[in-house]
């Protein structure tokens, strides 16, 4: 039995990137999918693209929506309940990266924008599953993570600050889905050649100063990760696998998370692989 046949995944920015890959290894998992995106001719071409089902009863759906808009996302999200049911796993991958350079001189309401797709779209999506997520007894919430969620990324203002928040939805909302067995974690992808390494090369050395030389040799070198490597991450968070694991950022590049299985009660008791404060003491300091 493939380890995700009969759930429904939501996958939001399923029509290219990231998102797409993360699509195909979901489905190849055994998934249903609801794909959701604003460009409505991808969505119907990845749908088009994808193998025969290899799990009896998968179902697939395209729904496009641009999800800034919360009522084209509700919308959107009332189709797949008609449609497809309850949704079982839910990803929240759809993102832009908003406006490059100083914060002083970028246009507020293109910040703004930032936060409409990659953070208020995620948590209303969030308060539309999670009521059926507690009928069927469970669920997983996955966060697509970015730079600037776990340290400074100068002239990134709005993508690094909606990346964070992001972050700390999934820690908090795991507290609170706990007795739920609910379990929500966010993925850190790490730095893929996708359309925003293509904007940040775009903005040049004076729109981003400290990343447009780095973005420039990973252009050159082809040296960015692989993005079906973080979607297989997010099938191991989907899948029952990982059952009991939640509120953790993790690393598909960095960390040993095929291990993590084994080690539920530190996971449960630690802060590893989540946002804290360090103190002078944690650092062997005194003042």
């Amino acid at each position: 039995m493939l380890p995700l046949q009969s759930k429904l995944a939501l996958v939001t920015g399923a029509s290219r990137g990231l998102g797409e890959a993360i699509a195909r290894q979901l489905w190849s998992a055994g998934a249903s999918l609801a794909l959701v995106a604003r460009d409505s001719k991808a969505l119907e071409e990845l749908a088009a693209s994808l193998p025969e089902a290899p799990s009896e009863g998968q179902r697939l759906g395209v729904f496009p929506a641009d999800i800034a808009d919360i009522a084209s996302l509700e919308a959107s999200f009332a189709g797949i309940s008609a449609q497809l049911g309850d949704v079982d796993v839910l990803v929240n991958n759809a993102a832009i990266q908003g406006p490059l350079g100083p914060l002083e001189s970028i246009d507020f309401a293109a910040w703004k924008q930032v936060f409409d797709v990659d953070l208020f779209a995620a948590v209303r999506l969030c308060q539309l599953v999670i009521p059926g997520m507690r009928r069927r007894g469970g669920g997983k919430i996955i966060n697509i993570s970015g730079g600037g969620a776990t340290g400074p990324r100068p002239d990134v203002t709005a993508y690094a600050c909606a990346k964070t928040a992001l972050v700390r939805l999934a820690e908090t909302l795991a507290e609170e889905l706990k007795d739920a067995r609910i379990d929500v974690n966010s993925v850190s992808p790490g730095a893929m050649n996708t359309r925003m390494l293509e904007e940040t090369l775009a903005a040049g050395p004076a729109g981003i100063r400290r990343e447009f030389q780095q973005a420039m040799e990973r252009k050159q070198k082809g040296s960015g990760v692989p993005p079906e490597k973080a979607a297989e991450l997010v099938v191991f968070l989907a899948s029952p696998a990982s059952d009991g694991i939640s509120g953790k950022i993790i690393s598909a590049v960095w960390d040993p998370w095929r291990a993590l299985p084994g080690h539920l009660q530190m996971l449960a008791n630690s802060d590893v692989f989540t946002l804290r404060r360090i103190t002078e003491k944690d650092r062997q300091i005194t003042f």
